[in-house]
């Protein structure tokens, strides 16, 4: 589900992917059922999100769905540093997702304030 015009919506789908491999990876490995289904919610929750916000029918609801996408950006990051002080994540593989949460997380709340500022105008 590449589009060639939405970098944001392709490293969120990227990011999901990733999750929806670790949290399976979890579940038969580690046999972790509980965090890696609140880390599959969130982390796939945000390109959901971001994909809601893109066929946004008005800048209200454009801004809201970017919004939720943000917070369980944030929330992914939680299950992160949760898996991975936990010892069910190790250091390589936390550095990696992190990173991308984090940059997506970056790039979402550029957007939030630029619709915000750009509403009290």
């Amino acid at each position: 589900m590449k589009l060639p015009n939405n970098p944001l919506q392709n490293k969120s789908y990227d990011l999901a992917l990733l999750i929806v491999k670790l949290s399976k990876k979890l579940m038969a490995e580690k046999k972790e059922y509980v965090l890696s289904k609140q880390i599959l919610r969130s982390g796939t929750s945000v390109g959901a999100n971001i994909v809601e916000a893109n066929g946004a029918i008005s800048k209200a609801d454009f801004s809201a769905k970017m919004s939720i996408a943000y917070k369980e950006c944030l929330e992914t990051k939680y299950w992160l540093h949760l898996l991975k002080d936990s010892d069910d994540l190790d250091l390589v593989d936390f550095n990696i997702l992190f990173e991308k949460a984090d940059e997506i997380g970056r790039i979402l709340f550029s957007i939030l304030k630029t619709t915000r500022i750009n509403k009290q105008s």
